[in-house]
């Protein structure tokens, strides 16, 4: 059963608070509603967490309504039609944005970030605000609510269109300049991004260095980076600083062709396995017995192993505090082959199996460790292991949606619109054990 948290809902596997400041406050702080991420994804954490966040925005209420009515207001700034016994919230309502922009500015000094709304001296019109503004403050917000991965990606796309057109004020932003910037990101090699001395380039800076390099970043790179902007600029129509994206009556061409990953032979898995090197080693065994990705796998912690009596140990694939799921149909529990269950118990006893590993480190080590045995086949990476146990599947006669089941895809059969992802209670455990124990490593 759900937990129902007032004010708070899931977003993304964490928990957001949102809540209406009442309409005389709106009008001193400039925002409909107080916004906020809880960061967690535990339901019993965001409730506490959830509670702070009530006691925040009443500070804010009382501190708002504090100033609206201590604060001085000129003669000039009430209209004439104001009789004289008129209450703060009659006053407030009538009076001019720059009387309300004094306000805002006393309250500048809170712990609570809001989203700056400030007008032009004439009192009438919002001002507009650059595209380098306007980033940093998406950027902020961003931070607030990816992982660090998620949020690195973005930071980089922001900084490229920042480099070009972070002076511009985001209501000039064209279409033309849309075509341009696609273009140039089409441009840009695959190095160019990843050299500490490339820190801190601009996009033009970079498109010079990258005409040296006959490589260009991938199609599904370049639709990231546009992806990502374009959420940005969407996010600012949003927020109404501008009336449409401009970008998005650019249309991008490219088309995406999925990674093509090599299936290890038995001979590979041999030679990977011959190296004996301690690290990488028993996560290489953790992916080809189980089919689990890199992400899953060093995020494991000892609590998700789960006994089941005479059927083993089974191991519960699910979000944590350390990483968070690629897709729903991630989320599952599948069966440790009889040598994983021999090799947990050389693992730590409490907390992370593998505390020594990231995703980074776990296939830039099986980069050194392939090429250590010689093996020069071309894609063949980390995640080549996950199509290993595929294959092992698919040759003992294992059903497909069964398969699907244990490495978490989407069953094919729900893909096509039938019936049986929606009533199917799916494979029982008995039926996951018989799959894992078929499967055998290359003597």
């Amino acid at each position: 059963m759900s937990i129902t948290i007032k004010y708070a809902y899931l977003q993304h596997h964490t928990w957001m608070y949102r809540r209406h400041f009442p309409k005389d406050v709106q009008v001193i702080t400039g925002q409909q509603t107080f916004k906020q991420t809880l960061k967690t994804s535990d339901a019993k954490e965001a409730v506490t967490r959830a509670a702070s966040a009530n006691t925040k925005f009443d500070q804010i209420v009382r501190k708002a309504r504090a100033g609206a009515a201590g604060l001085a207001v000129e003669p000039a700034t009430v209209p004439d039609t104001l009789p004289l016994t008129a209450t703060p919230e009659e006053i407030w309502a009538r009076a001019s944005e720059a009387t309300a922009c004094a306000l805002r500015a006393t309250l500048a000094g809170d712990v609570v970030k809001l989203d700056p709304v400030v007008f032009l001296q004439s009192g009438t019109k919002q001002k507009v605000w650059t595209v380098g503004a306007l980033a940093k403050i998406y950027g902020r917000k961003r931070a607030g609510e990816l992982r660090h991965g998620g949020y690195k990606s973005i930071k980089y796309s922001l900084r490229l269109v920042v480099s070009k057109y972070g002076a511009l004020p985001i209501t000039r932003l064209t279409r033309e300049d849309g075509r341009w910037f696609l273009t140039a990101i089409a441009g840009l090699s695959p190095h160019v991004g990843k050299s500490y001395r490339t820190r801190g380039f601009g996009l033009e800076a970079l498109l010079a260095l990258s005409r040296s390099d006959l490589g260009r970043i991938t199609v599904k790179t370049q639709s990231r980076i546009w992806m990502q902007v374009n959420h940005f600029l969407d996010w600012a129509v949003y927020e109404g600083h501008i009336d449409a994206n401009p970008f998005k009556r650019v249309r991008f061409e490219g088309k995406i062709k999925p990674a093509s990953f090599a299936v290890p032979t038995d001979e590979d898995v041999t030679k990977l396995l011959t190296q004996r090197d301690w690290r990488i080693r028993p996560v290489i065994l953790f992916a080809l017995l189980t089919g689990m990705r890199s992400g899953e796998i060093v995020g494991l912690l000892r609590e998700d192993l789960v006994d089941k009596g005479n059927l083993g140990t089974f191991v519960h694939i699910r979000p944590n505090t350390v990483r968070l799921l690629k897709t729903d149909a991630a989320e599952r529990i599948i069966p440790l082959h009889p040598v994983l269950e021999e090799l947990t118990r050389t693992l730590p006893q409490e907390g992370r199996l593998f505390p020594y590993l990231c995703v980074s480190k776990v296939t830039k080590d099986f980069g050194y460790l392939r090429d250590k045995a010689g093996i020069k086949r071309k894609g063949l990476v980390f995640h080549s292991t996950r199509k290993w146990f595929i294959t092992q599947c698919e040759r003992t006669g294992v059903p497909e949606h069964f398969t699907a089941s244990l490495v978490g895809h989407k069953s094919a059969r729900s893909e096509n619109g039938m019936t049986y992802g929606i009533y199917s209670a799916g494979i029982s455990d008995e039926q996951k054990r018989q799959i894992i124990d078929q499967i055998r490593l290359p003597s």
